[in-house]
């Protein structure tokens, strides 16, 4: 079984990072929608054995009542909008757009979040057993301040406009 507080704990987390926060204001999910998916993913995938919606419902950071319905209704919205998500980037590379000298930058920007995410992982792993140096942690605050920057600039709309 997995431990509620706990859940709570990594998927607010989760929200509350500056990365995610950008990321998310300029994506087609709500806030609610990723945290009921994020339940959704962190239960399927941690679960010895299925879990019934009124658990998943407990872990929702919003203490007090939701319906199993209202939980329900939020997941098949944020799985709709994973999914025309995606279909907009397959339509965008059908299309040719992604070769587009304007789309290096948000590829670059991918590169440098998978990046951050390994050392991230590699410096978590660290701490945890103590072994993590002032410099670790100092590198990934740098990184994640030039990340944050640049998913900010990304996400003005004129970064789309052809340069003149």
């Amino acid at each position: 079984m997995i431990d509620i507080n706990s859940a709570r704990k990594w998927i607010s987390r989760a929200l509350d990072d500056p990365i995610a926060e950008i990321l998310l204001e300029n994506s087609h999910l709500t806030k609610i929608q990723l945290e009921t998916l994020l339940i959704d993913v962190l239960v399927e995938e941690n679960a010895e054995k299925r879990i019934k919606y009124e658990e998943k419902v407990k872990l929702r950071l919003k203490r007090g009542g939701i319906s199993r319905g209202s939980f329900n209704r939020t997941l098949k919205q944020a799985r709709r909008n994973v999914i025309r998500t995606l279909y907009s980037i397959l339509l965008l590379g059908y299309l040719g757009f992604l070769d587009n000298p304007q789309m290096e930058v948000f590829i670059e920007a991918s590169h440098r979040l998978q990046t951050y995410m390994e050392a991230y992982q590699e410096v978590w792993e660290r701490c945890k057993e103590g072994k993590a140096s002032e410099e670790d942690l100092k590198a990934m605050k740098l990184m994640k301040s030039q990340l944050t920057e640049q998913l900010e600039s990304l996400a003005k709309p004129r970064m789309l406009a052809r340069k003149v």
